[in-house]
């Protein structure tokens, strides 16, 4: 079955005699896409996703393409840093390495682009044989866009556009060091204004818009800055013909009804979102999926063929009467491009020699998975804000769960293992409060909206946050009654006293302390002394009560 759009040419600005392409006749082009890899070049222990056996999956898609005489676009929509220690240790070199020989065409920024300073981020452009695009991010300093905006690609004879948009909500994501540095844009109004400027200068056949917004069903984007949905509707109908996305980790998934696929799993037929005429896709994360829409093109209208998200070898896990587990392909096996496999595994290879240390024990289950840390106290939130607080002598520990990326499994527990949980690097900073300056800047913490990095994890502390009436009560620190009088001190990431996930910023305020204290390397550290940590001793209980 195909779906037809129609690129209207008053809103495009743009009349058939200025198109390049040939009338009457039939392109036919393929976009693949990924987003959100997060460091994710080489394949998990039960060998799913992996970029050496992506490239595999390409390399046929783009021969099977080309001998019909089509084209491959092949794109990805952000955020190749932060999340696995063999690839954060080496700045993301081998996931760009291996986007490298796969043949991507561009790459948008993405807010975790802005974890580190710019520098490295300038480094990995030179390392990319692809561009980094994004048309509104722009340098504070020079008051120019701080990559490209857009580019330009020819599909035999079929010009496309391919403009690059990031999340505002990367002012508040980012590193606050590193985001002050530049200024993101209205991405919507930087759209229009881009476009207006790509028709008028380029005349491109198709327009991309390859963005790092997120996806939000039918626009509710709550306390986030508006995505994917949001600008489709707002623009021009048919703006862009595709909208590729990344940064919620979704995959957009619709079935033949037009009902989004909550509980999407692997092989399942997939349609994109549509809305505005203008189709949105997105595959998920970590290069588990390798997104593929056939398109045909013809005087001027393009046409959405096929669409479908390709598992890069995951598998299903079957729970067997004996208790143990077995792993079973949702598809056929894709084997590893072998020369890509050997280029990555020596950066795999060099990460494990450092990594593979154990550093202690854990007896239990510490969850930190994000649908649970965004929204609930767990004991791994508790654990890691309870080392912090204890680690500076403080009296609350406060941790935001947007730095919360993995679990702790039962069992041994390496340098690897705590990396994986906390990739950022940062450094845990104190403040002293006292009474009612403790209780305002709590009540703005204790309020951060679920399903956001800002939700809090707290140790040290119990109270009633209500949401209703924005107020806090009934609040204990370390089991007694607050005593207005008495001057408190908090254990919190300076990422936050920075403004980081949209915290009062405090590193003006007079007893703001850098302990220099890496987050990491102090919960190393918290295991090395403790040896065996019971996940008993760290369940938060019911010590924080939260009312709608």
């Amino acid at each position: 079955m195909k779906f037809t759009k129609t690129l209207l040419a008053l809103a495009l600005a743009t009349s058939t005699s200025a198109m390049a392409y040939q009338a009457n006749k039939t392109y036919k082009f393929t976009v693949l896409h990924t987003n959100d890899i997060h460091g994710h070049f080489w394949n998990n222990n039960k060998g799913e996703y992996g970029l050496s056996a992506q490239k595999n999956v390409v390399d046929q898609i783009r021969n099977e393409v080309e001998k019909k005489g089509g084209s491959v676009i092949i794109l990805n929509a952000g955020d190749v840093n932060t999340g696995v220690p063999e690839s954060d240790m080496q700045n993301a070199r081998p996931d760009i390495e291996g986007l490298n020989e796969i043949g991507y065409e561009a790459m948008v920024l993405g807010n975790h682009e802005f974890d580190s300073p710019l520098q490295i981020l300038t480094m990995q452009e030179k390392w990319a044989k692809f561009p980094f695009i994004s048309a509104n991010v722009v340098n504070k300093q020079t008051e120019q866009p701080l990559v490209k905006p857009y580019i330009m690609l020819n599909k035999n004879g079929l010009k496309v556009a391919v403009v690059g948009l990031t999340t505002e909500d990367t002012a508040k994501l980012g590193n606050p060091d590193v985001v002050g540095k530049v200024v993101f844009k209205n991405p919507i109004q930087t759209a229009e204004k881009t476009l207006k400027q790509i028709n008028k200068k380029e005349k491109p056949d198709v327009r991309i818009a390859l963005t790092h917004m997120g996806w939000y069903l039918e626009g509710k984007h709550g306390t986030n800055a508006p995505g994917d949905v949001s600008m489709a509707r707002q623009l021009p109908k048919g703006s862009f013909d595709m909208i590729i996305g990344g940064h919620t980790h979704d995959t957009v998934c619709f079935d033949e009804k037009g009902q989004f696929i909550e509980k999407y799993k692997p092989t399942m037929a997939c349609k994109p979102d549509y809305q505005n005429g203008t189709w949105i896709m997105q595959a998920g994360e970590w290069g588990k999926y390798l997104g593929r829409a056939d398109f045909e093109f013809k005087n001027g209208k393009t046409t959405l063929v096929d669409y479908k998200l390709i598992p890069i070898n995951l598998k299903e896990t079957i729970k067997k009467e004996d208790g143990t587990r077995e792993y079973k392909l949702y598809a056929e096996e894709i084997q590893p491009d072998a020369v890509l496999h050997a280029k990555l595994k020596k950066y795999q290879d060099e990460g494990d020699k450092t990594l593979g240390v154990i550093v202690g024990k854990t007896d239990g289950f510490f969850n930190g998975k994000r649908e649970a840390v965004r929204f609930e106290q767990t004991n791994l939130g508790r654990l890691i804000a309870q080392s912090q607080m204890e680690r500076v002598k403080a009296d609350i520990g406060i941790m935001n769960s947007g730095g919360v990326r993995a679990s702790l499994p039962e069992g041994d527990v390496s340098y690897k293992d705590i990396l994986t949980v906390q990739p950022f690097g940062n450094m845990i900073s104190t403040l002293d409060l006292k009474g009612q300056e403790l209780v305002d800047f709590l009540t703005i913490v204790a309020l951060k909206q679920t399903d956001t990095g800002g939700y809090p994890q707290l140790a040290g502390i119990s109270m009633v946050v209500d949401r209703s009436t924005k107020t806090i009560s009934d609040v204990k620190i370390g089991g007694q009654p607050l005593d207005m009088n008495k001057t408190y001190k908090v254990s919190i990431p300076d990422y936050l006293t920075g403004g980081g996930d949209g915290y009062p910023v405090m590193k003006n305020h007079p007893t703001y302390v850098n302990t220099g204290f890496i987050d990491a390397e102090m919960l190393k550290k918290y295991f090395e002394e403790n040896k065996v940590l019971k996940a008993t001793d760290y369940d938060p209980r019911e010590d924080v009560i939260f009312k709608n």
